[in-house]
């Protein structure tokens, strides 16, 4: 039996097969290579950095590996390398660079604090129940905010030199493509696939009041690339001949299961009175610990604004993803 190629992502949202710029990196990578492979998406561990993942037969490969998942899809999955030969270009260094860092930090910093989160919480955390999936909201904002050393007293210029670094990047990246279908010699790489994947979040996820997207608008070549895209790789895009499966685990050593069938609905009974106490009583439970979990994160987030203020005093501040 033929092995069964599935990359696993977040969910689709705002029109694209998922919103997740990395997820959606890999699968136009994948699309690139005309690599045949089937979606999957994975929905009760949103928050968790191993997705997406690729699965081959009993191998599978984590975007927390190695330099993430594209690498990963041409080490170990065998996916062709669509960098070849252009990877030693002047140029290419640079290009990852203002992509992986500029870019990737301004999209970050729009999703999460930019935009009052609404798009992140979409893409991210809009399957969970609600206490839970704002509190992975709050903790991963406030992991925003300390990576780029975000202050009350400082906000505002932080948030004028990532616009402006997305700037330059949209300036460069616009130079670079003219008016080619791709950045370097007119053929599609792996570059391509995290530029594009950026921009279709950009346009298609973002409120029209981003200011991300604004500067993006503002380079008619960069939205004729990504709108392009839009067209022949996703509108364009056959249907799987299986629709697609939801995921629970994003762990290699749990069964992988196809099944779509659903069970046969039994006749419902009368609970009896210790059954509707002990249910009553199970609520009250998961309050107390939802509860007790927003104390506990409200207590470290003071602990870590306080650190934060402590660096500043000492005359700087230094933090690693």
């Amino acid at each position: 039996m033929a092995e069964v190629n599935t990359l696993v992502v977040r969910k689709p949202c705002f029109g694209l097969p998922t919103g997740c710029p990395q997820c959606l990196s890999a699968y136009i990578y994948l699309k690139f290579a005309q690599f045949p492979f089937f979606l999957d998406f994975h929905l009760n561990n949103p928050h968790s950095d191993q997705i997406p993942y690729f699965e081959v037969g009993d191998t599978v490969a984590y975007n927390n590996e190695k330099e993430g998942i594209i690498e990963c899809l041409k080490k170990d999955v065998g996916v062709v390398d669509l960098d070849s030969g252009v990877s030693s270009l002047p140029d290419w260094i640079s290009t990852k660079a203002i992509l992986t860092a500029w870019l990737a930090d301004a999209l970050a910093y729009e999703l999460w604090l930019g935009c009052e989160g609404s798009s992140a919480y979409t893409i991210y955390y809009s399957d969970l129940p609600w206490p839970l999936g704002k509190i992975l909201f709050w903790k991963k904002a406030h992991w925003v905010k300390l990576k780029h050393g975000i202050t009350n007293d400082n906000a505002e210029v932080k948030k004028e030199e990532i616009y402006e670094r997305a700037k330059s990047a949209y300036d460069a990246l616009s130079s670079c493509l003219g008016e080619q279908n791709y950045l370097f010699e007119n053929r599609p790489s792996s570059l391509d696939a995290i530029f594009l994947a950026h921009g279709l979040v950009v346009l298609q996820a973002l409120p029209e009041s981003s200011m991300l997207r604004t500067k993006f608008l503002e380079h008619a070549n960069l939205v004729r690339y990504v709108q392009q895209c839009k067209t022949e790789l996703i509108e364009a895009a056959p249907s799987p001949p299986s629709g697609p499966q939801f995921h629970t685990n994003a762990s290699s050593s749990a069964p992988k299961s196809h099944s779509s069938s659903k069970p046969k609905n039994k006749p419902k009974r009368e609970k009896t009175k210790e059954e509707k106490t002990f249910k009553r009583k199970a609520k009250y439970f998961v309050a107390a610990q939802l509860v007790a979990v927003v104390v506990f994160l409200t207590l470290m987030t003071s602990f870590d604004d306080a650190e934060l203020e402590l660096d500043d005093a000492d005359g700087g501040y230094d933090y690693y993803e």
